[in-house]
């Protein structure tokens, strides 16, 4: 309320009017909350980052960025197997349960950190056996196998912080997790930058870990707190009877993961087989960090989405509320599309902020400026099709887009990081048509569904008529 007192008298006539229509819609209120407050720890942490990210590559040099681009991407590919979808099933139960049934909702949190500890150890321990070998036979770089090895705790770390940010997005504590990736992002810098001037990669992939260690323990307090106020348990008995939820939803998350995060890797080791690939590779992750930034409102969104679509597909009006993702992704993507064009113009000047020889990449950022605008709408559409249950139509997509996308990176590699880029990018334009497909056959069952059970209620309401003439 204060922050509208605040802000309000200063707008234009459109933005009033704008907000004041959004103030009165429940939906796009407890959406625009969501999305504020996401947006609030977002924009600081990704500033951060990015600005790490430039003086990092100009400590490292061109090679040894495009390493640490391999150990990050090596990272993320380990990560799903280690998260297992835990952090969606958390935010989707949570939100649908905590005000219906607190207990069931308590014991889903506490299988989902649970399991979130076991399989970030097992997928950690099978990072660590394998570093050497992936080093010198995928990578074609046997130096980095101590650099992987150290990464290994982030992979631990990444899957219990997913599970926990999941469950306090399933409280819809999106003004915690914005302090919380306020102070995370304000002590990786520091630790981030020091650690590469000191050590040189290694201490880079240390200051990640230190600074993932941090999150994941401020996010533990948080959640505490947060399933504290809203009379959730933590640890409560039975929790083990929860387990069907990981075949029935978490297995679909994770292969839809396993589909996406894999299929990157699999194009930067391609990439680093190449002439110059870790000087290629170099670009594409200096790219990909400014697609982050694009996508940093859109993704504070679709994390707000998700609970609201969750906890209120069964109370609202279907259609509605099918119009409304629409329009949340056309809002998306018209954000996203503000922040990239800028960034699209000046990609030769931001580039050449990376240091000699990043100049090169400046047709490779202009892609990634048209490929976040595209990720940001599909975004939304995955968001909506995962909050409704369709995780299995969702790992199809995704299926079909890894196909694409390696098949392309295979045509392209030649290319070097534009080549990467351009086959993501055309892979993502097939993959928006199908996504929107599908959300056009979810309306389609959504009103199908609201016929029959019209028509179910006329027949009910005729025989009870009929008994009460007899």
């Amino acid at each position: 309320m204060a922050l509208k007192t605040f802000i309000y008298p200063k707008l234009p006539g459109f933005a009033q009017a704008w907000w004041t229509r959004i103030d009165a819609s429940p939906l796009g209120a407890r959406l625009a909350r969501g999305a504020f407050w996401s947006l609030a720890g977002s924009l600081i942490s990704r500033g951060l980052f990015l600005l790490a990210s430039i003086l990092v590559a100009r400590i490292l040099g061109k090679e040894g960025f495009g390493e640490l681009g391999i150990i990050q991407s090596t990272t993320v590919m380990f990560g799903v197997f280690a998260g297992f979808g835990l952090g969606l099933t958390a935010t989707k139960y949570i939100a649908e349960l905590r005000a219906k049934d607190p207990a069931k909702a308590g014991r889903i949190m506490a299988m989902s950190a649970v399991v979130a500890w076991v399989t970030g150890a097992l997928t950690a321990g099978a990072l660590w056996i394998a570093a050497p070998w992936l080093a010198e036979h995928t990578l074609a770089a046997p130096q980095l196998a101590g650099a992987l090895r150290i990464s290994t705790l982030l992979v631990l770390l990444g899957a219990v912080n997913g599970a926990q940010t999941g469950a306090l997005s399933g409280f819809e504590s999106f003004k915690t997790i914005a302090l919380v990736n306020l102070l995370s992002g304000l002590a990786s810098f520091p630790l981030l930058v020091a650690g590469t001037w000191k050590w040189g990669l290694d201490g880079a992939v240390w200051g990640l870990v230190i600074s993932m260690a941090i999150n994941a323990l401020l996010n533990n307090m948080a959640l505490r707190r947060e399933s504290s106020k809203a009379a959730v348990p933590l640890f409560p008995p039975g929790w083990r009877a929860e387990w069907k939820i990981l075949w029935r939803f978490s297995l679909p998350a994770l292969l839809t993961g396993l589909s996406v995060s894999p299929v990157y890797w699999i194009c930067s080791a391609i990439l680093t087989h190449q002439p110059n690939g870790y000087s290629e590779l170099a670009i594409v992750t200096a790219a990909f960090a400014w697609r982050q930034f694009i996508l940093f409102i859109p993704v504070c969104m679709g994390m707000a989405l998700t609970p609201v679509v969750s906890g209120l597909q069964t109370d609202v009006d279907h259609k509605k509320l099918f119009h409304f993702v629409c329009q949340c992704a056309a809002a998306t993507a018209g954000i996203a599309f503000v922040v990239a064009a800028p960034v699209a113009f000046f990609s030769a000047a931001i580039m050449a902020a990376y240091g000699p020889g990043f100049q090169s990449g400046a047709l490779a950022l202009s892609l990634v400026s048209v490929l976040a605008v595209l990720m940001a709408a599909i975004g939304i559409f995955h968001q909506s099709l995962a909050a409704t249950g369709r995780n299995w139509q969702t790992f199809g997509l995704c299926i079909l887009w890894a196909v694409i996308t390696i098949a392309l990176m295979l045509l392209l590699r030649g290319y070097g990081a534009t080549g990467f880029i351009a086959a993501v990018l055309c892979s993502h334009i097939v993959h928006f048509f199908t996504n929107a497909y599908c959300v056009w056959l979810m309306a389609a069952s959504i009103k199908q569904h609201a016929i029959d059970a019209s028509s179910s209620g006329r027949l009910i309401a005729l025989v009870d008529l009929k008994a009460a003439e007899i």
